[in-house]
């Protein structure tokens, strides 16, 4: 007890009763981010249209999809606890087995408070890229970042469970189902960014004759400009690896004879 992190400093009675409040506070952010996702999916089809529209739908519907596996990981978490508590207490009560096994006990809430901070980020995430506020990035890392806490809530899991446990092998299959889904908010994601972006710099729609001519006027200086600063970098990537070349020949000629002193050169070679 001396030698254990004063942060981590928790009476031993309050542990299990701890990971009963982290898990239910988990299962309630959860749902919270459903019915927020459902708002916004409202909201997304009463002020937009066309592809943002298309885009918007896209993206919610994936994260709705992703939180619908969590709520179940979390569930079958749930009960594989209750499982290894069950068989592995003994004649203790729930709190000393908590307390007994201090160390997984904090692993296990700590991962429980990271699935849920990543889901409520996730919406957090979502709502700004659907108000135009946001960026597409953000969903993305919040993708990975529930996919990484879920496999930490796992390993969490994994620890104490017996390898023939049936919700053991259910939160392994809950825990793939979670990392292909944030995969899908990734890529609805990333072609929904696509989709916005090739829209917003190709739509010429409601521009003059003029504005046209200036448009187009303004985007032929930028090819040109573009040319011209790829053949400089060209070149200076040749004259770099002629100096490359250059060095590393006098280098191997020095290895090779060391001891040889090196001809005077003539001065015509020199010019």
């Amino acid at each position: 007890q001396d030698l254990r992190p004063k942060s981590l400093d928790i009476k031993q009675e309050e542990l299990g009763d701890m990971v009963e409040k982290e898990m239910a506070s988990t299962s309630e952010a959860i749902e919270d981010a459903v019915r927020r996702i459902e708002e916004m999916m409202s909201q997304a089809r009463s002020e937009s249209s066309g592809v943002k529209l298309e885009v918007n739908e896209r993206i919610l519907n994936s994260c709705t999809d992703l939180m619908k596996a969590i709520r179940l990981l979390v569930m079958t978490s749930t009960n594989l606890q209750k499982e290894i508590v069950e068989s592995g207490r003994g004649a203790a009560t729930t709190q000393e087995f908590y307390a007994k096994n201090s160390r997984w006990t904090e692993g296990l809430i700590s991962a429980s408070k990271a699935v849920g901070w990543g889901a409520t980020q996730l919406v957090e995430s979502a709502d700004r890229v659907v108000l135009h506020m946001g960026k597409y990035e953000e969903l993305i890392v919040c993708s990975h970042e529930i996919a990484a806490s879920t496999a930490q809530l796992v390993a969490a899991s994994k620890v104490k469970a017996e390898k023939s446990s049936r919700n053991l092998g259910r939160l392994q299959e809950c825990s793939r189902n979670v990392n292909e889904m944030a995969a899908n908010v990734v890529a609805s994601t990333k072609s929904g960014q696509e989709q916005i972006e090739e829209k917003d710099t190709m739509d010429f729609s409601g521009m003059s004759l003029i504005k046209l001519k200036k448009e187009e006027m303004e985007t032929q200086v930028k090819v040109l400009e573009l040319e011209k600063r790829l053949e400089g970098e060209r070149v200076r990537l040749g004259e770099l690896r002629k100096q490359h070349y250059a060095l590393a020949g006098a280098y191997e000629a020095a290895e090779e004879g060391e001891a040889k002193p090196a001809p005077a050169p003539r001065r015509g070679i020199l010019k």
